[in-house]
């Protein structure tokens, strides 16, 4: 039988130095000891922690990363999870003697009564994860801020797309029942049964398009083909326009070849609805100067964004979108063109 000096025998946390203090990355050793032993005790534990936990979540990846690996590596194999088969999987990856042998694997075992908190251990070592990765990334944040040679537009862009990737892989989705999501749709569809003949989504001021859409959706993808020439342009200006001036929904445009200036130009002759000739040739009278005033304040009070860098690339549009949601709950971004 395994004594609790096998545990103590095994290398401790190594602290790091953070500015001028030293600290502890984030960790719980007890969790991932505790979760380890559940796993041990228990064959179908492993179904709870799977989709949460990776080996290199571990703090001690090299101790118990690996003994987790081997768990997991029976669980796909639909193989028994126990004592044995766990150290003999070990053995098989040349691990074992790496991990503590035997001996710490039954000291584990002996750690926890029962698998019911199995979920929760894996929570807290996920998060402590999450927190070494945030740390990591900003220690690399300021290598590269220190480093001049680096543009800053590209230091800010990575940085973003860092926590922006992290954030994404904290907030996963998991599987939702039927009978929960049947529930949600029962709701939605009594919405749309009382608003008879209404619009579920965002008018784009084209009935035709409208009755084919029922408007604008959230998560839409919609892309206008045409050959040059057919008005692509000023067809999505003009669904931008009427979101933004109409419904007052935050609307980003990237145009990636025409400017600002020709942008503003296109939006004021179809709010003011002044001949375009006129506009450019100042030949407007007193009636259409009224207009354009008109016209002016409107669009001033509308949430429409607008960058024309020319040639941006995804990566670029990606970063401003997420900043200008964040700044102002963007609903609808076009691009001009892809």
């Amino acid at each position: 039988m395994a004594t609790q000096s096998t545990i103590r025998s095994i290398k401790k946390p190594q602290p790091i130095s953070m500015g001028t203090t030293i600290k502890l990355p984030p960790q719980n050793i007890e969790a991932e000891q505790s979760l380890l032993g559940a796993l041990l005790i228990d064959k179908d534990a492993v179904v709870e922690v799977a989709e949460i936990l990776k080996p290199h979540h571990f703090y001690k990846t090299e101790q118990h990363g690996n003994i987790f690996n081997a768990v997991v590596e029976l669980f796909e194999k639909r193989e028994p999870i126990d004592l044995v088969t766990v150290t003999e999987k070990l053995k098989q990856n040349g691990v074992l003697d790496r991990v503590g042998g035997s001996a710490y694997l039954a000291e584990l075992v002996n750690m926890v009564p029962t698998s019911a908190h199995v979920l929760s251990y894996a929570r807290i070592i996920a998060e402590h994860a999450l927190r070494r990765t945030l740390i990591s990334s900003s220690t690399k944040f300021v290598e590269m801020a220190y480093d001049e040679r680096s543009a800053i537009n590209e230091i800010i862009e990575e940085c973003e797309q860092s926590i922006f990737a992290l954030s994404q892989a904290h907030t996963k989705r998991d599987f939702i029942q039927l009978k929960d999501a049947l529930a949600q749709s029962f709701d939605r569809l009594d919405e749309i049964q009382k608003s008879a003949g209404k619009l579920r989504g965002i008018p784009t001021g084209f009935k035709d398009l409208d009755n084919k859409l029922a408007g604008l959706q959230d998560s839409n993808l919609i892309i206008f083909a045409a050959r040059p020439g057919m008005g692509k342009t000023s067809f999505a200006l003009n669904i931008a326009q009427h979101v933004a001036v109409n419904a007052g929904v935050p609307v980003g445009i990237f145009s990636l070849e025409m400017s600002q200036e020709e942008l503003v130009d296109r939006l004021l002759v179809a709010q003011a609805d002044i001949d375009a000739w006129k506009l450019k040739t100042g030949r407007l009278d007193d009636k259409d100067f009224d207009r354009l005033s008109h016209a002016m304040g409107q669009l001033a009070e509308a949430p429409l964004f607008i960058d024309d860098t020319p040639g941006a690339s995804l990566s670029e549009i990606r970063t401003k979108a997420r900043r200008l949601q964040a700044e102002h709950g963007l609903k609808l971004i076009v691009v001009d063109y892809l």
